[in-house]
C-alpha cells in the first residue's frame, strides 16, 4: 500500500478522477473554469517535451500492455472524445497497463494511462468512456501544470524529477516506491483542497465531454457509485480511491449534472465487448472465475454480448493451449464477420500456435489485401513473416510500418529479428536502438547506432541517416536532462 506521502502526491500531481487524433470543439457549460492558464510555468511545447520524457519512462519500466488490438482500441475510443473536448492544445496518445487495481492517471502532453482492471470493473462502454474523458478534461485543464505552479513556491523544480517515480507508483507501485525519494516530503500539505477542485472541474467538463461523445452522461456517477460502494463492503477500499478523494458532496454533483442531461442509454459496441474479453481471457491474473463469469453474462444478452461471450470462450481455449478447441469456437464468428481484425487476429495466432505458419500468412495477406490501412493487420503479418522464415518481406513491410508508426515497440522489435535473419547487423542494432530509445535508455541507443555507423560503408546515405539519428538523440538527451534530477 502506498505511504501517506505518495498517496497525497499522487492526488496533487496526477489529480486523476475518482477513478481515474488532437481536435477542438465547443463545449459549453454554465460554470466558469477554474482555468486552464499554467502559462507562467510551462508552455504547451514544453509540456509536450516532459510529456515526451516521462512516456518513455513509464515505457521502460512499467508493465505496459502492447497488444495492437488493444492499443488501436482505446486510442480509437480516446479520440472520439477528444473530438468534443475544448481547449485541446496537444496531441493525445492512450496507453494500457497490465495492472488488476482499479486505477487510472493523465500527464503531461496529452498522455493518458488506464489500468486494464478498468475493462473488468466496467459494466459498459460508457462507463469505461468516462473514464477517459474525466482524464481528457485533466488535460486540456493543465491541471498537472497548475499543480506544478502551486508546488514551485515552496519547491521549485523538486518534484519535476520525481514526477517519472509517481508516475511508476501509479502504473506499478513496486516499481514506483522503489524510486521514490524523501526530497518530496515538502509537498505534503496545503494541496487536498486544490486537487478536489480540480476533480470537480474535471467531472463537470468530462461528464459534457462524454454526452456530446455520444455516451450516457449517467455512466459517470454510476461508476463513482460504484467505486464508492466497494469502500462500503470490503476491508481493502479500491487503489484508486487512495489517490482519488471522493467526498459524497462530489459523487451527489455529479448525479445532478448527469440527471440534468437527457439519460440515453446507448448500446456498447462489439468492439468493447471484445476488448473486455480479450483482456480479462489474456492480461489479467485475477481468478479465471471472474472471467467465466463474464462470459456466463454475456452469453445470456444481445447479439453483441452473445459473439463477444463466444470470442471469450476462444480466447480462454487458446490461451490453454487447446488450439483446436479454441478454432472450432471462432471459426463461425469469422464465417458470420470475415472482415473483423479481432476474430483474423485470434485466427491467425492459432495457426501460428499449431506451426500452421503458411495458414496464418495467406490468411493475413488476403486480409490485407482488403484492408491495406490496418495497422493490427500489418504487424500481424510481418510477425508471420519472422515465423514463416521470411525475413525479407517482413523487412519490407515493416520499413513502411515503422516510419508510420515510429513508437510502436512491436514494430522495432520484429524488424530487429528479421534483420538479423537476414544478417543485416547494421539495421539490426538500428532497430533495437530505437526500442531503447522509446524506453528511455538514450545512451545505450547511442552506443548501439554507434556501433551500426561503424558497420556501414563510409560515407553512405545508411551511415549519414544513422550519424544523423545519433545527433537526434543527444539532443534529446540534452533536453531531457533537466527532468533527471
Amino acid at each position: 500500500m502506498a505511504s501517506c506521502l505518495t498517496k497525497t502526491l499522487l492526488a496533487t500531481l496526477l489529480g486523476g478522477m475518482l477513478f481515474t487524433g488532437t481536435a477542438i470543439a465547443d463545449v459549453q457549460d454554465d460554470l466558469p473554469d477554474i482555468g486552464t492558464t499554467a502559462g507562467g510555468t510551462l508552455s504547451i511545447n514544453q509540456e509536450i517535451a516532459m510529456g515526451d520524457f516521462y512516456s518513455r519512462q513509464l515505457r521502460g519500466n512499467a508493465p505496459l500492455i502492447y497488444d495492437p488490438l488493444l492499443l488501436n482500441y482505446i486510442n480509437q475510443l480516446g479520440s472520439k472524445l477528444v473530438d468534443k473536448a475544448s481547449s485541446v492544445r496537444t496531441p493525445f496518445h492512450f496507453y494500457l497497463v497490465k495492472n488488476d487495481e482499479i486505477n487510472a492517471f493523465a500527464f503531461f502532453g496529452g498522455n493518458v494511462v488506464l489500468h486494464s482492471a478498468l475493462f473488468r470493473v466496467s459494466d459498459n462502454e460508457s462507463e469505461l468512456a468516462s473514464v477517459i474523458a474525466h482524464e481528457i478534461s485533466h488535460v486540456t485543464q493543465r491541471h498537472l501544470a497548475r499543480a506544478m505552479e502551486e508546488q514551485q513556491r515552496n519547491a521549485p523544480l523538486t518534484w519535476v524529477g520525481a514526477l517519472g517515480s509517481v508516475l511508476l507508483a501509479m502504473a506499478s507501485p513496486q516499481a514506483g516506491m522503489a524510486a521514490m525519494t524523501t526530497t518530496l516530503a515538502g509537498a505534503q500539505q496545503g494541496v487536498i483542497s486544490f486537487t478536489q477542485a480540480n476533480e470537480q472541474e474535471a467531472d463537470r467538463i468530462g461528464i459534457r465531454v462524454l454526452a456530446n461523445a455520444g455516451f450516457d452522461p449517467v455512466a459517470m456517477p454510476d461508476f463513482m457509485q460504484k467505486l464508492a460502494d466497494q469502500i462500503r463492503y470490503s476491508s481493502k477500499p479500491p487503489e484508486i480511491l487512495l489517490t482519488h478523494p471522493l467526498p459524497e458532496s462530489r459523487l451527489s454533483d455529479a448525479r445532478s449534472r448527469a440527471n440534468q442531461m437527457a439519460s440515453h442509454p446507448v448500446q456498447s459496441s462489439l468492439d468493447y465487448l471484445l476488448a473486455k474479453m480479450r483482456v480479462m481471457g489474456m492480461y489479467s491474473r485475477m481468478d479465471k472465475s471472474y472471467t467465466q463469469e463474464a462470459i456466463n453474462t454475456m452469453s445470456k444478452g444481445n447479439e453483441r454480448e452473445q459473439d463477444a461471450a463466444q470470442y471469450g470462450r476462444a480466447v480462454v481455449a487458446y490461451e490453454s493451449k487447446k488450439y483446436d478447441e479454441a478454432r472450432s469456437i471462432l471459426q463461425s464468428l469469422l464465417t458470420k464477420s470475415p472482415k473483423s481484425v479481432w476474430y483474423i487476429d485470434l485466427m491467425t495466432d492459432i495457426d501460428l500456435g499449431q506451426h500452421r505458419v503458411p495458414q496464418a500468412i495467406t490468411r493475413l495477406e488476403a486480409a490485407l489485401k482488403d484492408q491495406p490501412k490496418s495497422s493490427v493487420l500489418q504487424i500481424n503479418l510481418a510477425n508471420a513473416y519472422v515465423e514463416g522464415k521470411r525475413p525479407a518481406d517482413a523487412s519490407r513491410l515493416l520499413y513502411r510500418y515503422t516510419y508510420s508508426h515510429p513508437e510502436d515497440l512491436n514494430g522495432w522489435s520484429i524488424l530487429a529479428q528479421a534483420s538479423a535473419a537476414l544478417n543485416k547487423r547494421d539495421e539490426e542494432l538500428s532497430a533495437r536502438a530505437e526500442t531503447m530509445a522509446l524506453t528511455g535508455k538514450i545512451e545505450e541507443a547511442i552506443t548501439l547506432l554507434g556501433q551500426a555507423s561503424k558497420l556501414a560503408a563510409t560515407g553512405s546515405q545508411t551511415q549519414a541517416r544513422y550519424d544523423a539519428r545519433i545527433d537526434q538523440l543527444r539532443a534529446l538527451q540534452l533536453r531531457f536532462r533537466q527532468y533527471q534530477r
